[in-house]
């Protein structure tokens, strides 16, 4: 009754997240999933507000976005990457940046072609792979090699298409310098791969750390795709905003396999979009601090308690190792039995893919009164 390719996708996690959160007979302190509580700036909501008070804006959305919003998107990329973009040729407005990621394999992608995907990894790359009924080829992360990718050990074929590419890293927080993403881009270009550049955590990042972008870089926007997300940056994640830059034929072709799959945002959240791309400064570092804070004390508090973890310098997340003297090395057993004594919610390192097994992603997105609950019940655990 159902096509193949279905039965090649699992459950997927983060509906197996929100599906144990909802089961739970008690009340659970939530740090799984990567869903901002952080409300809006308010020059955001306002501009929502005015907005609807037009007729206009609530008939069909323009297939491809609004142009307004495209220009906006060139301005705020020439200001933070001095780089210059067409709006109307190398931005696509996209019902968040999931979308285009999700979508982009039925682009690029034909059967049984090759797709290099990272381990661990955000499970959408893989698991539009293969409802496109291309295949996965994992390359792994460690952390030894402080989670970044190792060129060297890249296995391309004939059949090899596509570079998914994430940094800050989604779960690891890991982050990389220009110099790096060179020598990714000439690894790509030599190879004659189109790189997808998932930049949804870009401007959550600490301690100095600024994120590059690949078209920075002279002949990249050749052969690359860049994702952008409204959700974290200005936790607008039940807004559905994100946009693609990149190459023209490349971004041509992702409009082509999206404008079949919906009809374009709604216009008022284009039009707010607008707004949070005019926001001064202070505003995105206040959000960036509300996340450093949390991420400190979360950090320091597993230490105590015996875990190893790095501090993230991008991402709303924290990546642990499961303490060597826990009871579950498994990290989905281990994760079901915090919930169960503990009432705490974190994310299996597994459901990134293999390398991530005996790890734990911990989400910055609760308060730090929640946080420190949660350390206190983790510390009265015989895990």
């Amino acid at each position: 009754m159902t096509a193949r390719r279905i039965n090649s996708l699992d459950s997927y996690l983060f509906h197996q997240l929100a599906q144990a959160k909802k089961d739970s007979k008690r009340k659970l302190i939530d740090l799984g999933a990567g869903d901002p509580d952080l409300f809006p700036p308010e020059r955001i909501i306002e501009r929502l507000k005015r907005e609807a008070e037009k007729p206009e804006n609530h008939r069909h959305p323009v297939y491809e976005g609004l142009l307004e919003l495209k220009e906006a998107i060139a301005e705020w990329f020439y200001k933070r990457f001095k780089i210059k973009l067409d709006p109307e040729k190398e931005v696509l407005i996209l019902a968040g940046s999931k979308e285009g990621l999700g979508l982009s394999s039925l682009a690029f992608l034909n059967r049984g072609e090759e797709a290099l995907i990272p381990d661990p990894s955000y499970p959408v790359y893989r698991r539009s792979v293969l409802l496109c009924c291309g295949k996965v080829v994992f390359y792994p992360l460690t952390e030894e090699k402080d989670w970044l990718l190792d060129l060297g050990k890249i296995k391309v074929t004939p059949k090899t298409r596509l570079l998914y590419l994430n940094y800050p890293h989604n779960p690891t927080g890991a982050v990389l310098d220009l110099d790096f993403l060179e020598k990714i881009y000439e690894f790509a270009r030599k190879q004659k791969l189109v790189i997808l550049n998932d930049m949804a955590y870009s401007e959550i990042t600490y301690d100095g750390y600024t994120t590059p972008s690949l078209l920075q870089i002279r002949g990249a926007r050749n052969l690359c795709l860049e994702f952008f997300s409204f959700s974290k940056t200005y936790s607008m994640s039940g807004w559905r905003l994100g946009f693609a830059v990149g190459n023209r034929d490349l971004i041509d072709a992702l409009f082509k396999v999206k404008v079949t799959s919906n009809s374009g945002v709604f216009h008022l959240i284009q039009k707010a979009g607008i707004e949070a791309l005019s926001l001064p400064p202070k505003e995105l570092l206040k959000i960036k601090d509300t996340y450093r804070k949390r991420r400190d004390i979360l950090v320091d508090g597993l230490i105590k308690l015996g875990w190893e973890i790095r501090r993230p310098r991008g991402t709303i997340f924290c990546w642990a190792k499961i303490p060597g003297s826990a009871k579950f090395k498994d990290s989905k057993r281990f994760c079901l039995n915090l919930i169960k004594k503990g009432g705490v919610l974190t994310t299996p390192g597994a459901g990134f893919g293999k390398s991530g097994e005996g790890y734990v992603r911990f989400s910055l997105t609760s308060e730090i009164k929640n946080i420190k609950m949660a350390l206190k019940r983790m510390k009265e655990i015989d895990f």
